[in-house]
């Protein structure tokens, strides 16, 4: 059976990912990172600004937050291990790798980038949407 998917192309690479990525692959000790905007020491690494750190500490007493950004879709560990809860541990479609996930910063977030991709991508035309209200 199709998918409804099928001629589903893939997003652009996006530009600001695809430069950290270079950045990181490099191995010249002269590189500078020109990407997502962070303050940096000397030694490259993220400079957590004294608020955010004072606040890390309240929340968990760890010293080896970096702050960095996760990669566009999201921790990966985080979003296999989401996989495999919501469709089971021995899921068909996750044994044949037609399983695809991406982390949203929040429910909303999730549910707004699923209905966007709808929106775009699903081919039957007039088709409901049912929203709740409240919407939370």
């Amino acid at each position: 059976m199709a998918s409804v998917f099928e001629n589903v192309s893939g997003a652009p690479a996006d530009v600001i990912f695809a430069l950290t990525a270079a950045y990181k692959a490099d191995t010249d000790p002269r590189k500078v990172n020109l990407g997502v905007g962070a303050y940096r020491t000397e030694e490259g690494k993220p400079w957590v600004l004294p608020v955010v750190h004072k606040a890390d500490h309240i929340m968990v007493d760890d010293d080896n937050l970096d702050h960095e950004y996760l990669p566009i879709l999201g921790l990966e560990n985080f979003r296999k291990a989401s996989a495999k809860l919501i469709l089971g541990e021995n899921s068909k479609a996750i044994a044949e790798g037609r399983v695809g996930a991406a982390q949203c910063i929040s429910g909303t977030g999730a549910v707004y980038t699923g209905a966007s991709f709808l929106a775009k991508h699903y081919p039957f035309k007039n088709a409901a949407c049912y929203i709740s209200k409240p919407t939370w």
